[in-house]
């Protein structure tokens, strides 16, 4: 027999590949970090000796959830102004706040709040964009979450930065520094089109090129944004982006809720992948995705919560339910996204945007064991009819119980193993105090 060490054995597990399946009788196998098997039980008790077993008998095990979209330390600002439209709330209160108290310290303490959050709910994986990227990857070793740390840029000094050359600049040397950090990467990240000027983008695009990392960046998020790119220089802003040639494989677009059907298109030919934040596009009153049109178009759709600033949770259980919801609504169609297609999204779709959809993503033999066990055993998600459909439509993020990355265990019987959840709360009373006292 040969010795790994975890035998992970739920009621039901869920890969995700292929898509729509729900083995009974399976078995997870996991050895140094990565998925040696998927396999039946009786196969695996037979096969291998395991260091220890997970026994998991009234739980779905599924990949671990990409949050392919928010802005994590900024949930030390959750519920700061809220029910106001996007450029009110930005420029009259959340870039003020951020300019008098963002730096390193807060950034940390935002992003352990974020973490811990995000752990509890089952997501393994974060694409982030805020300032001090270089507290993302600290933050995100010292937890042992996966984290693909964006490189911001904008034209205006903040905190982090000076200007667009000493964003990048800053930007440049923490990818050099990452190189050997094996659950954290980097991808550019200005911030919008409204915000950073063609030169920098130009400068981004030739980087990204050189570097083979990506471009995350808000794209088309409110009709707003779009009237005023027309009006100031006769281009909508993904016209403007085309032509410097910022689209392609390698292109996160977030939120696009403003598209023509010639856009869809192109989002498709060019390989663009869309991070849809249904929440955050809601409460602010941004808009609606297309997300059916997209998928139909054959665009990858991932799922993104958007900051705790302007959703306000980092519940991607939730987020992937409201995307379902809405895809059927906005599309008239009652089969739009349908619970298999939005498990997908939250977890493989979302791998294969950041380039590691042959690192994560879904249950199969060879990848890091990313996973988590949902407990479905509560009146929530009784009875148990369709297994896929409670995941998307019923279970809460308080039923995920166990999480793990590359074989670590990062939430065991509902509890942190890599924060200290008592102190997290105890610094965000702090901010609370010194923000708003």
């Amino acid at each position: 027999m040969q010795t790994v060490d975890l035998l992970v054995t739920p009621r039901w597990l869920v890969p995700i590949e292929p898509e729509g399946v729900v083995l009974e009788a399976h078995a997870l196998v996991v050895d140094a970090g990565r998925i040696e098997a998927v396999l039946p039980l009786a196969e695996a008790q037979t096969r291998y000796q395991a260091r220890e077993t997970v026994a998991l008998p009234q739980h779905a095990v599924l990949p671990g959830l990409v949050n392919l979209h928010t802005h994590a330390a900024m949930s030390l600002l959750r519920g700061i102004a809220d029910d106001l439209p996007l450029m009110d709330w930005l420029q009259n209160h959340i870039w003020p706040a951020e300019g008098a108290h963002v730096g390193a310290t807060f950034c940390e303490d935002g992003l352990r709040l974020a973490f811990a959050e995000m752990i509890r709910g089952g997501t393994t994986c974060v694409n982030d964009m805020y300032f001090f990227p270089d507290a993302t990857a600290r933050v995100a070793r010292e937890t042992g979450l996966r984290a693909t740390v964006g490189l911001v840029v904008f034209d205006f000094p903040t905190a982090w930065g000076s200007g667009a050359d000493d964003y990048i600049h800053k930007g440049l040397a923490l990818h050099d520094a990452l190189r050997d950090t094996p659950l954290v990467r980097t991808i550019f990240a200005p911030h919008a089109p409204y915000t950073v000027s063609d030169a920098p983008l130009q400068k981004i695009r030739r980087y990204a090129n050189e570097l083979g990392i990506g471009i995350h960046m808000h794209v088309h998020e409110t009709e707003f944004e779009v009237v005023e790119a027309v009006k100031q220089s006769g281009s909508r802003p993904w016209a403007r982006l085309k032509a410097l040639e910022l689209l392609g494989p390698d292109f996160i677009a977030v939120h696009m809720t403003q598209l023509t059907d010639a856009e869809i298109a192109e989002a498709a030919e060019y390989g663009v992948h869309i991070a849809h934040c249904p929440e955050s596009n809601l409460k602010l009153a941004s808009g609606f995705c297309p997300v059916d049109k997209l998928l139909t178009a054959g665009a990858n759709v991932g799922i993104g919560t958007d900051g705790a600033a302007s959703n306000n949770d980092l519940d991607l259980i939730g987020e992937l339910r409201t995307a379902a919801l809405l895809a059927k609504a906005v599309g008239g169609d009652t089969r739009a996204l349908a619970a298999p297609a939005a498990l997908r999204m939250a977890t493989l779709a979302g791998a294969r945007a950041l380039g590691l959809d042959q690192e994560i993503g879904s249950l199969v033999a060879g990848k890091s064991a990313d996973f988590i066990a949902v407990d479905l055993h509560a009146p929530a998600t009784q009875p148990v009819y369709n297994v896929l459909s409670q995941l998307a439509y019923a279970a809460g993020r308080d039923q995920v119980s166990d999480v793990f990355v590359a074989g670590r265990p990062l939430l065991r019987g509902r509890q942190l193993t890599t924060l200290d959840e008592t102190a997290v709360i105890a610094r965000a009373a702090e901010w609370r105090q010194k923000i708003r006292p």
